[in-house]
């Protein structure tokens, strides 16, 4: 086992908290017991996966959406949000959250985890906000074309994707990809004249905006393609601690969104 400081640290270290002027607290968000022998990793810490991760008796649950966010402002724990906060505590199971530093981890990153799936190269950060960068950029190793990439990315995310393009036959060289819920950062890829733009989301405008202005652009779901960067963080840690006799555990989400 490892003790609870010991992995947040290593985890706060790991993902560079400091550099980010984020949407909530990254690390510890709930303290639990000192000792940890299992941990489970979830896209998100809502009911069911906290429910799983005391049906697996986690002594952790680390995740990329945690509990409390600026945007929500002061908030009451009843209801609905106590249904996600009361297991964790009742049941001493420290909650690891890490927001746009899992995003934007050139290595470990939702963003880079993508990119090496897609099969490209070159990858380098991109999508800056605030002191760091959200996302990367990359060039594929093979032609494909935006209708093939579409194609795709539904297998790789297991999620159907939106495409907005003036021209699905064209040839996709180069791509900024920004998971989540960055629909409105294509203008960031245009600006860097990048032949395509990925992220989880899309509105109305910019479904126009982004075909007119000449770029191609992928919406695969904000959960589908925010799954990666978790799964490559948990395969570093059980890397990293594969003296330590840890299990660990992903719970995947059914959220089509």
């Amino acid at each position: 086992m490892i003790q609870t400081n010991d992995l947040v640290n290593y985890c706060n270290q790991l993902l560079n908290i400091k550099d980010y002027q984020d949407y909530g607290p990254n690390g510890l968000h709930i303290q639990g017991k000192k000792d940890i022998s299992k941990i489970a990793f979830a896209v998100s810490a809502t009911f069911e996966s906290v429910k799983k991760a005391v049906e697996l008796k986690a002594d952790a649950l680390i995740v990329h959406h945690g509990l409390f966010w600026k945007f929500h402002g002061p908030k009451t724990i009843t209801n609905a949000f106590y249904n996600r906060v009361a297991p964790l505590i009742k049941n001493d199971i420290n909650l690891l959250g890490y927001h746009l530093p899992l995003d934007g981890h050139i290595e470990l990153g939702n963003a880079a985890s993508l990119a090496h799936l897609l099969n490209t190269e070159n990858i380098e950060p991109f999508g800056f906000y605030k002191g760091a960068y959200t996302g990367v950029k990359a060039i594929f190793k093979n032609k494909i074309t935006a209708k093939d990439l579409k194609t795709q990315l539904e297998k790789v995310l297991n999620h159907s994707v939106i495409l907005s393009s003036y021209d699905d036959t064209a040839i996709v060289k180069s791509i900024g990809i920004i998971t989540g819920g960055a629909n409105s950062d294509w203008v960031k890829a245009k600006k860097e004249n990048l032949d395509a733009y990925l992220t989880g989301e899309i509105s109305e405008h910019d479904w126009h905006e982004a075909k007119e202005s000449g770029i191609h652009f992928f919406a695969g779901g904000h959960n589908a393609t925010e799954q990666f960067g978790i799964q490559s963080l948990m395969k570093h840690l059980h890397d990293q601690y594969q003296d330590k006799d840890l299990e660990f555990y992903f719970i995947p989400s059914e959220n089509p969104a």
